[in-house]
């Protein structure tokens, strides 16, 4: 079980801005079909979440704070991998409603350049999508500008560190499951 305290439980100010952000997912599919929160979903909430996710009810949410998802129901949510470290620090994973499950970004900071260059946690993941898409809203880039602690680097390079930094993500996903 990960410890938790109200400091990581506290919504970090650069996702309660990206809660304000409209997201557009277009008729062609194109966009990023994104829906923030303004909080955290709850530990309840979360464990229930991932016990039905798994199917295995033994299981507790405390390694994922729970921020948005996509309009099928998969999560978006900070995984706390990194034990001692802040929130701001864990990397941001998504789990799609199918089953899809992967890194988005190493961190909450990469996570603001990624949507900076127009790409959601479902097309990262789910489609795979690197390359920045010429008519990302240039509101992220400034929010991320406002709130990140990284340099911008474009979004294939950030997932693909993620996906270097913690290349077991998706086996021990399917070591929880029954």
């Amino acid at each position: 079980m990960i410890e938790t305290t109200v400091e990581d439980r506290a919504f970090p100010p650069a996702l309660a801005e990206v809660a304000r952000v409209e997201f557009v997912y277009g008729e062609e599919g194109d966009g990023v079909d994104f829906e923030p929160y303004g909080a955290f979903d709850s530990a309840e909430e979360t464990t229930d979440w991932l016990r039905h996710w798994t199917g295995n009810h033994a299981l507790d949410g405390d390694a994922f704070r729970v921020f948005g998802q996509d309009g099928s129901g998969g999560l978006a949510a900070i995984w706390f991998a990194r034990p001692g470290r802040p929130l701001a620090e864990q990397p941001v994973v998504f789990m799609g409603s199918e089953g899809e499950r992967g890194l988005v970004a190493g961190n909450l900071s990469d996570f603001l350049w990624v949507l900076a260059d127009g790409i959601g946690p479902l097309e990262a993941v789910e489609y795979g999508e690197r390359e920045p898409h010429p008519d990302a809203d240039p509101g992220l880039a400034a929010l991320a500008e406002r709130h990140a602690t990284t340099p911008r680097r474009p979004a294939g390079q950030i997932i693909d560190e993620a996906e270097a930094e913690f290349p077991t993500f998706s086996d021990g996903i399917d070591a929880l499951c029954r």
